[in-house]
Parts: structure tokens; C-alpha cells; sequence
């Protein structure tokens, strides 16, 4: 299903990634438009999905989570993925899994303190029965952070 955004969804948007913090009030007043005009627009891209939360952004580095990877996983398909994601929800350092085609089944990001540590979570990601194999690769540097803005941008252009 597409849903569409307009050019006050782009603004709107882009100030609330610029700054998180603002109120309805003074988003009205840096649009130029009335303060149940933002009010109406906001509850939209909520309901529709468009905005999935208000939450902070972390950066697990700064918590001492130095090393991102990601990795692989081939499971034993007569169990499903439903249990195998239910497994690694239960690990804190799992911050994203995808059913995925080609040679694996999920691939997960992850977080560790140290290469030591890294270890330590794959140990505890494979221990789970329904696992078969896994691949991972360690992030040297972040190139392109996760960004939507650009989307939503040439989302509104083509709308």
C-alpha cells in the first residue's frame, strides 16, 4: 500500500529529526502554519506509520558497545523463523533481524564491548537449536548512517 506525503509532511518531518524536542506550538510558528494544522498532520503520519516513535536515537558506542556486525544466520526450516526471532529478542545486543532471501535465512545486527565480547554474543545467538550456521562480518566504520529523510523528500516529489 503507498501512502503518500506532502511538502508540509517533508517539513514537519525534517524539523522533528532536526529537533526531536520540539512542541506543536513552535513547529506551528517555524512552518507558518496553525498549531492544529501540525496537531492533525503529526496524529496522520503516526496513524498511518509514517512516524514509528519519538524515541531518542542512541549510539551504542557511546554506552560502550564498540563493535557493530552483522551476521547470517541459516536455521532448520521445519522450526520456522518465528522461534528463532523469539530466541533473539531475548538477547539485548541483537538491535535488528531480517527474514532475508539468499544464502541465509536471517540477518541480524549486532553489538558487542570488544571483539572478545563479540564472541560471546555469537556463542550465545548460536546455542539455539534452531540454528544451523552462522556468518558474520564486523563493521570497520560507518559509512551512510540509517537516514530516511532523503526518502521521504523524493517520496513527496513522487507522490
Amino acid at each position: 500500500m503507498t501512502v503518500g506525503v506532502d511538502e508540509l509532511d517533508v517539513r514537519l518531518i525534517e524539523l522533528l529529526a532536526a529537533e526531536p524536542r520540539i512542541g506543536v506550538l513552535e513547529a506551528s510558528r517555524r512552518l507558518k502554519v496553525a498549531r492544529g494544522t501540525v496537531q492533525a498532520r503529526l496524529d496522520r503520519l503516526v496513524a498511518r506509520g509514517v512516524i514509528k516513535g519519538f524515541g531518542p536515537e542512541l549510539d551504542p558506542a557511546a554506552i560502550g558497545y564498540g563493535v557493530t556486525a552483522f551476521i547470517t544466520l541459516e536455521i532448520r526450516q521445519s522450526g520456522g523463523h518465528d522461534p528463532v526471532a523469539a530466541h533473539l529478542s531475548t538477547i539485548p545486543e541483537v538491535l535488528e533481524a531480517y527474514t532475508i532471501t539468499g544464502g541465509g535465512d536471517l540477518l541480524c545486527r549486532i553489538v558487542a564491548r570488544s571483539n572478545a565480547d563479540l564472541q560471546r554474543v555469537i556463542d550465545e545467538i548460536v546455542a539455539y537449536q534452531g540454528i544451523v550456521r552462522a556468518s558474520t562480518l564486523i563493521a570497520l566504520a560507518e559509512q551512510l548512517p540509517y537516514r530516511t529523510l532523503p526518502l521521504v523528500g523524493k517520496a513527496a516529489r513522487h507522490g
